[in-house]
């Protein structure tokens, strides 16, 4: 099955007071995808500040990827000013699948 990066970018308005009231639901919501999501983190600034999230998805389709991305509860929520999603393939590094 194929994989997508979901790369989420916050808004510049508010995104940091939208994502600070919502991570419970999303942290939640991520531990719910089980395999699907084979990694998730936040985007750091360089002062350390969370600026976005990036994700490594299996999905059938690009069409699915963009389901999995409107299920979150950030993007529900508004965190998210920009979002790019791509297919990739793991060419290289842990975790790789077999």
């Amino acid at each position: 099955m194929p994989l997508y990066c979901l790369h989420c970018l916050d808004n510049e308005t508010d995104g940091a007071a939208r994502r600070a009231a919502t991570r419970p639901a999303h942290l939640e919501w991520v531990a719910s995808l089980g395999d699907t999501c084979r990694m998730a983190g936040p985007l750091l600034s360089e002062e350390g500040g969370m600026i976005g999230s990036v994700f490594l998805m299996v999905a059938e389709n690009a069409v699915a990827a963009r389901a999995l991305n409107a299920a979150d509860p950030y993007t529900k929520a508004g965190v998210f000013g920009r979002v790019h999603i791509s297919e990739t393939r793991w060419a290289y590094g842990e975790g790789k699948p077999a």
